[in-house]
């Protein structure tokens, strides 16, 4: 049987992949000879744009770690950002179709394996794209995964994702992929930083997150985060800020059993809304 896309949050078009490529697990081969010089030259721009903000608004960490991705000037060979990611984590970039159910994503992770959607925007969406592309993923999530703190929380967050699955409580254990791994902020001896990917891809999202005085910036909590509610169409009017990617994986440590049984008797927040 032919696999399934995923789709998340409200859509009036299908999600963008040929998944008739994908095996069971969703992965498929990145076929690379296929893109274009169009294709090279977005990737480039994008790359070279968010680049130029990074300083004073990017984690020291990440920025460290940015140049293990090789070339700018094209889109990289998975195979080739495998060979350094590997030997520095342990871990592998697969290549996938588009977004993915929750289950195969938290398998992947658990056998530290990250899937990358292997197409890239067009031109005319250069500025904003709802469903992550090559950009996005290999950009914004890639070089932290050559961080051995946060490739260990990656894991530890896949095989906590399957089991969230089986007590049906995806939905809670998402919110918190959402506001860290997305859209996490860290603070730094320097000041508040972005590690998040889905703020280190976004050219406008980036300065917003750290400098705007529009959203709130909350520490981060298991329970807060997993009330709260998020949107995938705006810029985040709630962000969670972490001390350490050390704080961060010291929080998934424990059986979050007992958590998803309390929360489910509590009121969730809605994105915007202002903690008391």
């Amino acid at each position: 049987m032919a696999v399934q896309p995923a789709v998340y949050g409200a859509s009036e078009r299908p999600p963008r992949g040929d998944y008739t490529r994908a095996a069971d697990d969703y992965t498929c081969a990145q076929n690379w000879a296929a893109y274009t010089a169009q294709d090279h030259d977005t990737y480039h721009r994008l790359y070279l744009r968010q680049c130029e903000q990074l300083p004073g608004l990017a984690s020291a960490a990440f920025i460290a770690a940015l140049p293990q991705l090789g070339a700018k000037e094209r889109i990289p060979r998975f195979d080739d950002i495998n060979e350094r990611l590997y030997k520095a984590t342990r871990w592998q970039l697969v290549a996938v179709p588009g977004l993915i159910p929750e289950v195969p994503f938290f398998q992947l992770l658990a056998n530290r394996k990250f899937p990358v959607t292997d197409w890239i925007r067009r031109p005319e969406e250069f500025e904003y794209i709802v469903e992550p592309d090559v950009f996005h993923d290999l950009f914004g999530h890639v070089p932290l995964l050559f961080n051995p703190m946060l490739a260990d929380y990656m894991q530890r967050y896949g095989e906590g994702g399957l089991k969230a699955a089986r007590l049906g409580s995806c939905e809670m254990l998402a919110r918190l992929y959402w506001y860290t791994i997305e859209f996490g902020l860290i603070r730094e001896s320097a000041g508040l930083r972005a590690y998040g990917a889905g703020i280190l891809s976004s050219h406008g999202e980036l300065p917003y997150s750290v400098h705007s005085p529009e959203p709130q910036r909350l520490p981060l909590t298991l329970e807060r985060t997993m009330r709260t509610r998020y949107k995938i169409d705006s810029y985040q009017q709630t962000y969670f800020v972490i001390d350490s990617f050390e704080q961060l994986f010291q929080l998934t440590e424990g059986d979050f059993t007992p958590l998803y049984e309390r929360l489910r008797g509590l009121p969730e927040f809605a994105a915007d809304e202002r903690n008391p």
